[in-house]
């Protein structure tokens, strides 16, 4: 009985001892970095050129959203969840855009009242 008990726990060593063996193999593997895309030079973007892709990306979420509906309507397709999802998602991007629009005419009021 206690040639098993010493065989037991020798035989659990070991297996810890090999697990331990193969965590630390894991720890050592070299971890390649990549150059991160963000440190990149990026050209300044002029505000009317990225309101003009804001307005052209708001408008493709709208034409998206009133084509699934018209394909749901006319029964060409029966995505009635995907047609509300592209109305829901239209219908946010419209309003964070007026917010947007909101918070520029505001700021353009309060630089008009500045004294000179």
């Amino acid at each position: 009985m206690l040639a098993t008990n010493l065989t037991q726990t020798t035989t659990a060593q070991q297996l810890m001892l090999d697990k331990m063996q193969l965590m630390q193999a894991q720890a050592e593997q070299n971890i390649t970095v990549k150059a991160n895309p963000l440190d990149q030079q990026v050209k300044p973007l002029a505000f009317s050129s990225a309101m003009t892709q804001v307005l052209d990306l708001v408008n493709g979420h709208q034409a998206a959203a009133s084509a699934k509906m018209t394909a749901v309507e006319t029964g060409k397709s029966d995505d009635l969840v995907g047609a509300m999802i592209a109305s829901q998602k239209a219908s946010l991007s419209f309003s964070a855009l007026m917010q947007v629009r909101n918070k520029v005419v505001s700021a353009f009021e309060d630089v008009m009242k500045m004294p000179v």
